[in-house]
């Protein structure tokens, strides 16, 4: 099986979690699949949450599945991302700057202090599988160092730098334990502390992240995230080898 691969990185990131923002905006610590496919929507010319069409709904009416154009066509992607800063662990600084148009805020002056949390010089290997029409247009765009809007990480603040683009193949691992080279949702298996005379200084990043969008809110789905050097024991789903690399898609 076919995958296309790619460098993906930047200066700066901010993927906002929707939880916190009234004294400063926080931002996730990885990359997730929905702003990954918010930028490979973009990268292929698809609407996003501006460009939908919002109903007023009537009371008593049936509440219709909608989502974003990007969304839409792009959620059945298999993504796997491998992060690159050295343990998984990416830097993270407020950044305080003033936000002056005019609707920006209702105090006088009409300037709003704006607190963001960014991720300094992230960067990640991300892997895309090529099992449908979609996953293949993308490959012949990034091969192609083609774009409809340009890329960025999160928010238009922060440019994507996209590099070392190329197929690869990758093929499904009959393994029952194994260390994942990356991120992984952490339903697939259990991590298995080692033994005490391994030498190897172990590390482990877990974090709930957005996999999904809601067809009636719009809103995130979750699932917990692990990014480890440790072995896992696979129990549900599947592992992907890809040279040295092994790979958890979802």
């Amino acid at each position: 099986m076919e995958a296309v691969r790619f460098t993906l990185s930047g200066r700066t990131a901010f993927f906002k979690k929707p939880e916190v923002n009234a004294y400063y905006y926080f931002t996730y610590s990885q990359i997730h699949k929905i702003a990954l496919m918010g930028m490979f929507g973009a990268i292929l010319g698809y609407g996003g949450y501006a460009q939908k069409n919002w109903q007023i709904m009537k009371k008593g009416q049936e509440i219709a599945v909608e989502y974003p154009e990007f969304y839409e066509k792009l959620h059945e992607l298999k993504i796997s991302i491998v992060p690159k800063n050295e343990r998984g662990y990416i830097p993270k600084k407020v950044q305080i700057f003033n936000n002056s148009v005019g609707y920006a805020s209702e105090e006088q002056g009409g300037n709003l202090i704006i607190k963001e949390q960014w991720l300094e010089n992230p960067e990640w290997d991300i892997y895309v599988l090529i099992d449908c029409d979609e996953a293949e247009k993308l490959a012949g765009f990034l091969e192609q160092s083609r774009c409809i809007y340009y890329p960025y990480l999160g928010k238009n603040d922060h440019p994507a730098d996209i590099t070392n683009v190329s197929r690869v193949n990758v093929q499904e691992a009959d393994i029952n334990e194994v260390a994942i080279t990356s991120m992984f949702p952490k339903n697939i298996g259990s991590v298995l502390m080692p033994d005490e005379e391994d030498e190897i200084e172990i590390f482990k990043y877990t974090e709930k992240l957005p996999v999904a969008l809601n067809g009636y809110t719009n809103l995130y789905e979750y699932k917990d995230f692990c990014y480890t050097n440790m072995t896992v024991s696979i129990e549900n789903g599947n592992v992907y080898k890809q040279g040295n690399n092994i790979l958890s898609f979802y």
